[in-house]
């Protein structure tokens, strides 16, 4: 699906006629109403992940205790989950490949003269590749959220 967008603040000047990118378009989507669609809460419910929470310690009132929800206010990580889940995933699967090279080369151009060398590799290497595992994983996720129903 291709979404055609007007910019009103795009005016043709002499020296260029305008580069349009087509997968620039900005998606619409409402995290929250998402979930309540999927039931989220309801299969949380089910699946007893409450009360497993609550054998680990984590309560409702602890998590006021704590302050979470107003600290998560504050940060304003509610509007970056807004922001986050309207993404295109085909982006952020694209930028893990970059990222899964950039793994590939650090193992391939560092030497393994020494174990410091070798430690640094391994860090270097597991992060990137941790972090390009994530992308796609993240990819997935917000695919299967963005999906229409």
């Amino acid at each position: 699906m291709q979404v055609n967008k007007f910019d009103e603040s795009w005016k043709k000047q002499w020296y260029g006629a305008g580069i349009f990118f087509e997968g620039s378009e900005e998606v619409e989507f409402d995290v929250f109403k998402k979930l309540e669609k999927r039931k989220v809460l309801s299969n949380v419910e089910k699946a007893g992940l409450l009360s497993k929470a609550e054998e680990l310690g984590f309560t409702l009132s602890s998590i006021e205790k704590l302050g979470v929800f107003s600290k998560a206010e504050e940060l304003g990580l509610l509007s970056l989950l807004e922001k986050t889940a309207s993404f295109s995933p085909s982006t952020l699967a694209s930028a893990a490949l970059p990222i899964m090279v950039a793994a590939v080369v650090a193992i391939v151009v560092i030497p393994d003269d020494s174990a410091v060398l070798v430690a640094v590799q391994a860090v270097l290497a597991g992060a990137l590749g941790v972090g390009a595992a994530g992308l796609l994983v993240g990819s997935v996720v917000l695919d299967s959220l963005q999906e229409a129903d």
